[in-house]
């Protein structure tokens, strides 16, 4: 099969689909492996690196496109790809599509097979959403303690405190990867922690395994607003899998918080979890609403390209190898977790909840290989 790796071109996205190891891999499969001129310099991998382990450099984006039968990316295609989609074309990326109305329609109307990264499930388990969400969770901290300084608008609380300062309140709402990864920052970091969350079992494992600065509160609107009473720094880590995520803090709310208090909404990819939160761009992260500074950067981990490309990749590598060496049909009736990431085959929605969500005919995918 021949498997194009494109240059990620989402503003301020620096990750690449695949480094020279998984290309070598697949060269040695016998597939054919394309990587644009330039496609891993985000993350310091130079063209000749994947030469050297088998890969053809290809000049242009059209070209890789247009011979590619199966496509790896990193992030959703942007506008400025989806006229090189072609029907039958298989994508294998993160997609988000319950956030994103008009990429679900316009990849309908291409025809495209779409296998989604964040709804592929194992064992009761998001195995290639869980790195990007480790990498996530734990910058979610890393950047909020940058935009409670003072001259970027917050607060000017070190999370920490000193000696006779008390540290910081942050409030995490989701106690999954995302605030389990960002709850143990914060606890290092010495700051004040409180985790909400619906499901009484997790909140039961992380006050086990969580530090004493670490608290834990069943998730309702009357503890969600004690909560932000306090927060110097909320952080969004909702998920509902493929679904939006549901709106936790109204704009109302905001009125509870501090001025210059911080919000990070790791789920703006999804739609996001705070009414006020709208996707930005690493060049351009944050706003005000309300006196209260928003940062909604949709694609966090392109920031640090060298540690979360290759935290993909090791996860990514073995379901890329088998849709190669079987095709899209047969990898998907061989494993489920494949199956379960198709969201769009052929122009029909096979993924309920973004059936449901933007009112389309929804078809099993069971039905499409069986």
């Amino acid at each position: 099969m021949i498997v194009g790796v494109p240059k990620e071109i989402k503003t301020d996205e620096y990750r690449v689909s695949l480094v020279p190891a998984g290309a070598e891999t697949l060269s040695r499969s016998g597939h054919t492996v394309l990587v644009e001129a330039g496609a891993g310099l985000g993350t310091n991998i130079a063209d000749a690196e994947y030469a050297s382990h088998g890969a053809e450099i290809v000049a242009s984006a059209d070209e890789l496109w247009a011979r590619s039968e199966l496509i790896v990316k990193v992030k959703e295609p942007v506008e400025a790809e989806l006229h090189r989609v072609r029907p039958g074309q298989t994508l294998f990326t993160y997609f988000h599509l319950a956030a994103n109305e008009t990429l679900t329609r316009t990849l309908i109307e291409k025809q495209a097979v779409c296998i989604a990264y964040e709804t592929m499930e194992e064992n009761g388990t998001l195995p290639l959403l869980t790195p990007m969400s480790e990498v996530a969770g734990r910058m979610a901290i890393q950047e909020g303690a940058k935009y409670l300084e003072r001259p970027q608008e917050g607060r000017g609380i070190l999370l920490s405190g000193v000696p006779g300062v008390p540290p910081a309140n942050i409030v995490i709402l989701g106690g999954g990867v995302v605030g389990t990864n960002a709850a143990k920052i914060a606890a290092g970091i010495g700051a004040m922690v409180w985790i909400l969350d619906v499901n009484l079992e997790r909140l039961r494992y992380l006050d086990d395994v969580m530090p004493q600065n670490v608290f834990t509160l069943y998730s309702n609107t009357v503890n969600i607003r004690h909560a932000l009473r306090e927060a110097d720094l909320l952080v969004g880590a909702v998920l509902l899998k493929g679904d939006k995520a549901p709106i936790l803090v109204s704009r109302e709310m905001l009125g509870l918080m501090k001025p210059g208090a911080v919000i990070v909404d790791v789920a703006v990819d999804q739609g996001g979890c705070v009414e006020t939160i709208k996707p930005t761009t690493h060049s351009h992260p944050t706003y005000l609403v309300d006196g209260i500074v928003h940062y909604g950067v949709a694609n966090m981990p392109g920031a640090v390209a060298g540690t979360s490309t290759y935290a993909l990749t090791n996860v990514t590598l073995p379901y890329l190898r088998q849709l190669a060496d079987h095709g899209w049909q047969a990898a998907c009736r061989r494993n489920q977790a494949l199956a379960k990431g198709l969201n769009l085959v052929n122009g029909q929605a096979v993924f309920e909840p973004v059936a449901d969500l933007f009112d389309l005919p929804y078809i099993a995918p069971e039905s499409l290989f069986s």
